[in-house]
This record gives C-alpha cells, sequence and structure tokens, in this order.
C-alpha cells in the first residue's frame, strides 16, 4: 500500500481510503468488522466517516455508523494506527439547530462523533457541505477553536466549489485561523468537473485531495447492465433520497454506454474495471488518496490492489477518453452524499 502526504502537512495517509457510510445499514455490524479487518490487514490506515452515516438508513440511524467503527477500534486496539476521519453539517436531530455548520451545531456535532467513535481526537474533521446560512469566518472560528483544544488535528471540507474553497482560506489567513489542509470531491471516470478549478487550486495552496465515488457507486465495477432492473440493497436502491440521487448521477444511458466501451479494452489487459477505476483516480498526481467502500470484504480485493497498478497505455488512454463522450449537462450538485 502506497503513503502519501497529505498536501503541504506533515500528516501521512494510505493511498486507498476505507469509505464507511455502508456501515449499518447496506452491512451489518459483523460484516462492518470484517471489512476493517481486511482494509487494515491490505494497508489500508485511513478512515473516512461522517455523523449522519450510514447512507440511506431510516430516520434516527444517524450516528450508528461512527458507533460500529468506534466498538472496532477499541476491541482492536487500533486507534493510535488509524488516521480518522469525520465530518459534520448533516441533520442529526429534527431542531433548527441539528445541521449546518454554526459554532453551536459544530460544537455540539464534535461532541457525539468523540463519543460514538469512542476517542479523544479526531484526525481530520471535515464539514460535509457548504451551509450559505453560517458566516464561514464563524465555522472556521469554531474548527479552529476545536484544533487549538486539542479535540481535532486537522481540518477539511467537502463538496465545496472552487470559489467558496477560496474565501475560506482567504479568510483562514486574513484572521489567522486554521485552515482547510484538505478537500473531499467527486471524482471517477464518469465525472471530472473538479480537473477544471478545483484541483489546479489544491494544487497551488497545497491541499490534500480525497477523492470519492471513485466507482461510480458501484457503477464502474461493470456489474450494471443497461435495461437492467435495479436491485434491493445496492447504492441505486437506497431511501431517503440517498438511491434517487446516484441514479441521476450514473444510471443514464451514456454512462451506460461509457462503461461498455471500456470493457473490452480494460479485459485485453486482464484486468478488472474496478481495479482500472480507482488506479485512474490515484494516477492524477492531485490526488492523495481514493476513498473506497464495500459491502463484503471480498470487495476489496480488486480494490486494494489498484494502489499498486500502472495503467497500461491502452487502458489509460480509454479511461480518459470516456469522459468526453458524455453529454455535458447541468449540475447543480453540492450536496451530503
Amino acid at each position: 500500500m502506497h503513503i502519501r502526504r497529505m498536501g503541504r502537512t506533515g500528516l501521512k495517509v494510505s493511498a486507498i481510503c476505507l469509505g464507511t457510510m455502508t456501515f449499518g445499514n447496506q452491512c451489518d455490524e459483523a460484516t462492518s468488522f470484517a471489512i476493517m479487518d481486511r482494509a487494515y490487514d491490505g494497508g489500508v490506515f485511513f478512515f473516512d466517516t461522517a455523523d449522519v452515516y450510514p447512507l440511506g438508513g431510516e430516520a434516527g440511524a444517524q450516528g450508528r455508523t461512527e458507533e460500529i467503527i468506534g466498538r472496532w477500534l477499541r476491541e482492536r486496539g487500533l486507534r493510535d494506527r488509524i488516521v480518522l476521519a469525520t465530518k459534520c453539517r448533516g441533520a442529526m436531530g429534527p431542531g433548527p439547530n441539528d445541521a449546518g455548520l454554526s459554532r453551536k451545531h459544530i460544537m455540539e456535532a464534535i461532541e457525539g462523533s468523540l463519543r460514538r467513535l469512542q476517542t479523544d481526537y479526531i484526525d481530520l474533521y471535515q464539514v460535509h457541505s457548504p451551509d450559505p446560512e453560517t458566516p464561514i469566518d464563524e465555522t472556521l472560528r469554531a474548527l479552529d477553536d476545536l484544533v487549538r483544544s486539542g479535540k481535532v488535528r486537522y481540518i477539511g471540507c467537502s463538496n465545496y466549489r472552487a470559489y467558496e474553497l477560496a474565501t475560506a482560506l482567504w479568510t483562514s489567513e486574513r484572521h489567522g485561523l486554521a485552515r482547510f489542509d484538505c478537500v473531499q470531491p467527486r471524482y471517477n471516470i464518469l465525472y471530472r468537473e473538479i480537473e477544471n478549478e478545483i484541483l489546479p487550486l489544491c494544487m497551488q495552496e497545497g491541499l490534500g485531495v480525497i477523492a470519492y465515488n471513485p466507482l461510480a457507486g458501484g457503477f464502474l465495477t461493470g456489474k450494471y447492465r443497461k435495461g437492467q432492473e435495479i436491485e434491493p440493497g445496492t447504492r441505486f436502491a437506497l431511501g431517503r433520497g440517498a438511491g434517487a440521487r446516484y441514479r441521476a448521477r450514473y444510471w443514464q444511458e451514456a454512462q451506460f454506454d461509457a462503461v461498455e466501451d471500456l470493457r473490452p479494452v480494460v479485459a485485453e489487459a486482464g484486468l478488472s474495471l474496478a481495479r482500472v477505476a480507482v488506479a485512474w483516480v490515484l494516477a492524477n498526481p492531485a490526488i492523495t488518496a481514493a476513498i473506497v467502500g464495500a459491502t463484503r470484504p471480498e470487495q476489496l480485493d480488486e480494490t486494494l490492489a489498484a494502489a499498486d497498478l500502472a495503467l497500461p497505455e491502452p487502458v489509460k488512454a480509454a479511461c480518459d477518453e470516456a469522459w468526453y463522450t458524455l453529454p455535458r449537462v447541468k449540475d447543480p450538485e453540492i450536496a451530503l452524499r
């Protein structure tokens, strides 16, 4: 497993980051433990979660994923070996202050995450998406206090547009506050919008980039075919709007055609589409790590191996071309995954 430096910081992370949004909904606790065991044994020591997970869980399920991770960390005795990342922003209750990036909510959210994760510090604390109702300086001052208190080591953001990220960096510099040291955007063969502005900004400012959805929610594993019914239990069938969001992202005729075009090229190279998809993301020099999830431990076999794969030129060229075959549509999505 390759180890990479997080942006300009001294923090080192594994090139594969274990995504955990399936824990507690798509997979039970025993399976979640097995997935974490498999990832750690494969050299992954960077875990990403969020207080609102599991994805698509029923009302009141928020926090269940963090609880599972906390029990695993305690039972395995590995807290100091894991670079642990979590997020805040989403609704953790019905009240008007139970969501957002106000000082009030951030201070309550961090205490909840620390309790569920059974730890006294978070290595990387991220805001899950922008909050247009809270001034960025209020959010950053609250995060700065968490860093100064020792409850948080580094801070980051997810789903920010380039201008929002630039504004946050400028605000931190102006007021002498802790700044975002990494971003977590969506990035894969079928979605490359961040190459236009986010990635150049991150490289210029020395920010790490943790890419989520490198497998496009499983779409780039090749297990889905045009005309196929959506299977219950998959990410595309999840409730509470999660499945609809993933269908809008990838369950489109043009995306199906792009995957079909990749199949023979990848097969001729003797590789799996999943391994190629993750390796393609990691090949971008701006990317620090790719977030890979699973619902069964054996699903990690191919994706963990991607960290060591140098893509053959014909495969890389086909992957590069796929994005340019897709229609350009309005993409207003800046939301929780």
